[in-house]
């Protein structure tokens, strides 16, 4: 990506200057604020921490605190540039442990070239903070000073020019050679260049499984043999090879694996091409790698190619592993980052990449697909899930080996993690949970969508459901070979050549005779899988149905308002919305997907079904029902309509917290209501909120959406007896299984199949 200098310079230097600031994390409004957070309230927690070290970590911020130390002397391309002009580079650190990691960073640059000075410094620094990531600190001086923080102090030292690189091109390494075939103890590896990061990348593929006999190691005086002089130093010692090759096009000849850290355009394409074959060539020089991409593609076909930079496939990017490793070795409070948490870590994001890939990725990075292969062998950067795939497998691997000083449930650990990637991930985790203790039959009609096969996988791994797909079997196992997923289990079921055909017809032409559908029209209509669908549902062959990722909402609604009957005691079908802040706050908005002009008594139905649905994501409702008058402020019958409902409300479950008629502000401010209208039984703010009709409900959804940046989980349907969810159109995979998980939650609850119950009038169709 070409970047405009002046850009760059306006992004650093808009107001306020650099990229951080400091934001306190606990109320600081009142003097009692201020007594608490400093004198004399401060005092308390320092004589606990007195009394026991470890409880600063309790009562600071030192568990989740990083120093980002640095020299300047080893900067990106730009070389030993100095302390100083380093800064943005380490602002720029702070803001990935932050935005990937959710770690804070106090970034320190030293104004010294001496290797003493800098351990001491650090060492001084350990009460601070909880680990320290060395950075753009050159070589030999960074194995020396890194070494010794890890000898003699007790929190995690890592320097991540020697290790970040290695750790991501290591998982590189073991998928392109499960790609080509080759096994890793019998590949010849070339190596150019001999500094941090390259004699770092070097111990960790050895410790993967290269032969250290099987490296050629290159620096700009050529290959580094036993017995040369020049440019040697211990570490590079440990690489030096019993070989008569001088050179690095001599190393070339035979290798199966290219590996660059050095610079832009040393390597030729009749270098490449007395590689073996399938050769793994990971140019890695930035900006410029070793070999263009192109012209190391054209050179060999045959060649898994990765190179440092985004716009090409494969990117090794540093960002995949600092930020994690961290998050895992801080939660454990490790003593150390040990080889055993690197190769963890490899392992993790090798393992993730031959994972389905999620449409937000697919989405950022402007690609249709991204599937495991040669074009993709690693995670991408703004995957989410490497933050749970990496972090936890760093702490697994930081208590196996004894390094670990907060041992935790690995498995509650997961959960912990997946709450950092959002609270919509948090509440979603709840529906699945319940989902796994007794998966149901979903069946989907567009079963040969690729995003409905891929969800598919997940609800099959996961344990969510057992998916039923309606649709052309030969179509659908095309697809699922061209996606390569692995189905296992999995019921497609083809309407067409259905034994269960006729009974679908009678039973649809019993139910719409009177309608005005006659016997042949029902044999028709069956055959629409949104139909045939629907019935499976009313007659027990499936538990629930998810469709809509084609068709329009009153499409796909339509058949199941005709065939599933209405749960016992209701009148209408209704939607609601499921809405997360930005502040992590939970709303549950209805009805916003159906009901055009709801009676009161259909708003005190939707009421009474909202609450039961937020009991069901285990929150405990409070429901407003929402109106432009406040407590009769306002006579109007619009507003008479929403107090008669809250009247029936409370007579159907008189256990239930509800107030209305209110406004909006109101219900959701419980300072307004505190000092306003103290009489009101809503404590604490609405969390379910019920509006007037369609067009208000509609509006606010969108409006949440879209300027209060929350995120939406529905539309989940309400009220009929067995579930029926309509995806929006368009809908994400993630989307795809949260519904999902949704409908099983629904059907466990539903209890009996919908065909041992009376049929009810369905009011909406």
């Amino acid at each position: 990506m070409k970047i405009d200098p002046q850009e760059a310079l306006d992004y650093h230097s808009s107001s306020p200057a650099g990229k951080l600031a400091v934001v306190p994390t606990k109320p600081c409004l009142t003097q009692r604020d201020l007594s608490l957070a400093y004198t004399p309230g401060v005092a308390v927690p320092c004589l606990e921490i007195a009394r026991d070290p470890s409880l600063v970590y309790k009562y600071t911020a030192k568990g989740n605190l990083v120093a980002v130390v640095s020299n300047g002397t080893a900067v990106l391309g730009l070389g030993n540039i100095g302390a100083a002009a380093g800064k943005p580079v380490m602002e720029g650190k702070a803001v990935l442990f932050k935005r990937f990691a959710d770690i804070d960073v106090f970034d320190i640059e030293l104004a010294t070239e001496n290797a003493d000075e800098i351990i001491r410094t650090c060492q001084l620094l350990e009460p601070t903070f909880g680990g320290i990531n060395l950075e753009d600190i050159k070589a030999p001086e960074c194995f020396y000073i890194e070494e010794e923080c890890r000898r003699t102090m007790k929190i995690p030292v890592f320097h991540d020019d020697q290790h970040g690189t290695a750790i991501i091109s290591g998982a590189a390494l073991l998928n392109a050679l499960d790609l080509v075939g080759k096994r890793i103890d019998q590949v010849r590896v070339v190596f150019n260049g001999a500094g941090a990061s390259g004699i770092s990348c070097a111990r960790h593929y050895v410790n993967l499984g290269v032969r250290r006999e099987n490296i050629l190691m290159c620096d700009t005086k050529g290959i580094i043999y036993k017995g040369r002089k020049a440019g040697m130093n211990a570490y590079k010692e440990l690489f030096a090879a019993e070989t008569d090759k001088r050179t690095l096009a001599d190393a070339f000849v035979g290798a199966d694996v290219f590996f660059g850290l050095s610079s832009g355009n040393c390597v030729t394409p009749e270098m490449l091409k007395t590689m073996a074959h399938d050769p793994v060539i990971f140019a890695l020089a930035n900006p410029d790698p070793e070999i263009p991409y192109d012209v190391a593609v054209a050179a060999r076909p045959d060649a898994i190619v990765a190179t440092g930079r985004s716009d090409f496939p494969n990117q090794v990017n540093n960002v995949l592993g600092f930020p994690f490793i961290f998050r895992g070795a801080l939660d454990v409070r490790a003593t150390m980052v040990n080889d055993e948490m690197k190769l963890a870590a490899t392992r993790a994001l090798a393992a993730l990449a031959r994972e389905d890939v999620p449409d937000n990725v697919r989405r950022a990075y402007s690609v249709e697909r991204l599937e495991f292969g040669r074009q993709y062998i690693i995670p991408k950067p703004f995957d989410s899930r490497v933050l749970i795939w990496e972090a936890a497998a760093v702490a697994q691997a930081a208590m196996e080996t004894g390094v670990a000083q907060a041992p935790i449930d690995i498995n509650e650990y997961r959960e912990q993690l997946e709450r950092r990637l959002g609270r919509a991930h948090e509440v979603m985790r709840v529906m699945i949970h319940k989902a796994r203790r007794q998966p149901k039959r979903v069946v989907f009609p567009e079963g040969e969508e690729p995003k409905i096969l891929r969800a598919c996988q997940i609800l099959l791994d996961e344990k969510i459901a057992h998916p039923v797909l309606l649709g052309d079997e030969a179509k659908i196992r095309a697809a699922m070979a061209d996606l390569h997923l692995h189905l296992d289990g999995l019921q497609i079921v083809d309407p067409a050549k259905s034994e269960r055909l006729p009974a679908y017809a009678e039973e649809m032409y019993s139910l719409r005779q009177r309608k005005g559908i006659t016997r042949r029209e029902a044999d028709q209509l069956i055959l629409d899988r949104n139909v045939f669908g629907s019935m499976m549902v009313r007659l027990g062959d499936a538990d629930a149905l998810v469709g809509g990722l084609t068709q329009h909402y009153p499409d796909m609604i339509r058949p199941a308002l005709q065939i599933i009957e209405v749960r016992h005691g209701m009148r209408r079908v209704s939607g609601v919305y499921v809405m997360i802040t930005p502040k992590r706050d939970i709303y549950f908005l209805a009805d916003a997907t159906v009901n055009i002009e709801p009676t009161a008594e259909d708003l005190a139905e939707i009421a009474v079904n909202t609450a039961e649905m937020a009991r069901r994501f285990d929150v405990e409702p409070r429901v407003a029902m929402l109106s432009f008058s406040n407590f009769g402020s306002s006579r109007h019958p619009l507003a008479e309509k929403v107090r008669k409902a809250v009247e029936l409300v409370r007579l159907r479950e008189p256990g239930l917290m509800v107030d209305g008629e209110m406004q909006a502000d109101t219900a959701v401010v419980p300072e307004i209501l505190e000092a306003t209208f103290p009489f009101s039984t809503l404590k604490g703010g609405a969390n379910v909120l019920i509006f007037p009709n369609l067009e208000a409900g509609n509006i606010a959804y969108k409006l949440l959406g879209r300027i209060a940046g929350a995120e939406p989980i529905g539309p989940i349907l309400m009220g009929l007896s067995r579930p029926v969810h309509v995806l929006q159109r368009g809908a994400e995979v993630n989307d795809i299984v949260n519904i999902a998980a949704v409908a099983v939650v629904d059907a466990q609850d539903a209890g009996a199949p919908a065909s041992s119950r009376p049929v009810r009038t369905v009011h909406n169709a």
